[in-house]
């Protein structure tokens, strides 16, 4: 089952990160821990959303949507 994850950064609150994946708990330690290059100078990190799908072809075109301008700004207001 894949989650569709934004975290926040709890260092400065302005950066966010999108993602997928099949284990949250784990990832999330994962980029808590040092082991995400893209991530590491901003953490600690919060979960901010958390949507779990059923199908992981929509999950990953949810994620890119997500990471569209337009996407970026639907989760500022809804998410």
């Amino acid at each position: 089952m894949p989650y569709v994850y934004i975290l926040e950064s709890l260092a400065s609150g302005l950066h966010f990160y999108v993602g997928v994946t099949s284990d949250l708990r784990a990832r999330l330690a994962r980029h808590n821990g040092c082991k995400v290059a893209h991530t590491k100078k901003f953490m600690p990190w919060r979960i901010k959303t958390c949507l779990i799908g059923s199908d992981r072809e929509k999950a990953f075109a949810f994620e890119r949507y997500l990471k569209s301008g337009s996407g970026r700004a639907f989760a500022s207001k809804r998410l």
